[in-house]
């Protein structure tokens, strides 16, 4: 009997010590219901759009998309591309959204013929998925603010065979200066670093800075510079189901079965940001505003001539804060239209405008330091502008000035009365003193005493 009650009080006391397991044990069944309602969350993918040069415009709508895209709860972002380069800033804003992107970004050189030359390399190294085109190209990252069109000497020549005779048959290249090595060997790391964190081919990368080497999208693949080749969109979210990348030290799944992409616009900002930071445009702006200026100056009340100037000014200094803007070469544009006002003002019989002429051209040309196409004024179209500029200039300031006042004759008394008046209205009267005749009576200071009778 006490053997079956120590039996029962054991069973119970297993119940009672079991009961918070299987209380905490409860709990994993709903674990299906909670990896559907992720799935079900997630939305359609976002595209993105990368054209032409790269500049703040870019990279405004680029930082945004990735941010909207993440609001939006979509499982990737899709990165087309086809850009020459850009700005190094705006380059790096673009590389450190990415990075930061809790979402995977694939970058995507497309269509057939399009290029991620420059700055479009280093944005496609530091994409999750790198994916080209048939027919597209990648490379030639050198810094363009090195100078010049030669590439760097290599890091570590040959010193036997073939390649060191090579090497040495070649002419030597300009000697670098410490500041052109610094931006080269930062580019070079920055390009490896990206590199090696997505597991892609960093020797290739340094050439691509050192060398300015490029490569087709077959010889890209089997290097190991891209993930694969996809001739359209539809090859390329085949290609993608089931990939693992790794986002934020985590590796994520991409699922592509059924999903659409939907391409996300630039909004109004953006559009009008990449108006006035063409810089054709800023430039344009710079001379309306200087000629507004100078108009409401020669002519006040106007009103209209100087609203406008003022406002061009202020957006074209807008842009150019945004821009790899030389400020002397701004500095001698604004010496330059000076010089060429200050002729009305100081009648120098021309040199004044002539002389403002120079420095408004040479200020022109070093207003913009980029070699990136798209981001600088051509040196033909800056003289055109400028030798335009030195004509219209003249002729509204020529417009603008009030014509000078003449004396008015004075009246002469009737009935022969004696009238003093002034030596100047006394002698225009008279007709008798002029610059080639003057007259022979005596000017005292208070002037002369003309008896007009009869």
């Amino acid at each position: 009997m006490r053997a079956s009650l120590r039996a029962l009080a054991l069973v119970l006391a297993g119940l009672t010590a079991g009961a918070p397991a299987l209380a905490t044990a409860a709990p994993p069944p709903p674990a299906p219901a909670q990896a559907a309602s992720e799935t079900a969350a997630a939305g359609p993918v976002t595209g993105l759009e990368l054209r032409g040069a790269i500049g703040p415009a870019t990279a405004e709508y680029i930082v945004h998309g990735l941010h909207t895209a993440a609001a939006r709860g979509s499982p990737f972002v899709i990165l087309r591309m086809d850009t020459p380069g850009g700005l190094g800033s705006s380059m790096r804003r673009i590389i450190k959204a990415i990075l930061a992107s809790p979402i995977p970004v694939v970058g995507y050189v497309a269509p057939s013929g399009a290029r991620a030359a420059s700055a479009g390399t280093y944005i496609l190294y530091a994409c999750n998925v790198a994916v080209m085109a048939p027919a597209t190209n990648v490379g030639a990252a050198t810094p363009v603010t090195l100078g010049g069109s030669e590439p760097a000497p290599p890091a570590h020549p040959a010193k036997s065979g073939k390649s060191a005779q090579k090497a040495a048959a070649q002419p030597p290249g300009p000697r670098m200066t410490a500041e052109q090595r610094k931006v080269l060997n930062d580019s070079i790391a920055y390009i490896r670093s990206l590199a090696q964190l997505r597991g892609r081919n960093a020797h290739w990368a340094e050439q691509a800075v050192r060398g300015a080497a490029s490569l087709p999208a077959e010889d890209a693949l089997a290097r190991h510079v891209i993930d694969f080749i996809a001739p359209n969109l539809k090859s390329l979210l085949a290609q993608l189901n089931g990939r693992e990348v790794s986002v934020g030290g985590r590796e994520v799944r991409l699922d592509t079965a059924g999903v659409r992409v939907v391409w996300l616009k630039p909004g109004l900002r953006t559009r009008l940001l990449a108006v006035i930071t063409n810089p054709m445009i800023a430039y344009g702006l710079l001379l309306i505003g200087l000629g507004g200026l100078i108009f409401e100056a020669f002519h006040p009340g106007g009103v209209l001539p100087g609203v406008v100037g003022v406002i061009s000014l202020l957006v074209a200094l807008f842009a150019f804060q945004m821009l790899p803007t030389d400020f002397a070469g701004l500095a001698l544009i604004l010496v330059g239209a000076g010089m060429m006002a200050a002729e009305f003002f100081v009648p120098a019989y021309g040199s004044l405008s002539i002389g403002g002429l120079l420095p408004f051209l040479v200020g022109s040309l070093l207003l913009f330091d980029s070699g990136v196409p798209g981001l600088r004024i051509s040196r033909s179209l800056s003289g055109r502008v400028v030798t335009g500029w030195g004509g219209v200039l003249p002729s509204v300031v020529f417009i603008s000035t009030p014509a000078p006042s003449h004396p008015r004759s004075p009246r002469l008394p009737a009935g022969g009365q004696v009238a003093a008046v002034s030596r100047r209205d006394a002698c225009a009267a008279s007709g008798a003193c002029t610059p080639c005749n003057p007259c022979a009576r005596r000017h005292t200071r208070s002037g002369h005493e003309f008896d007009f009778a009869g």
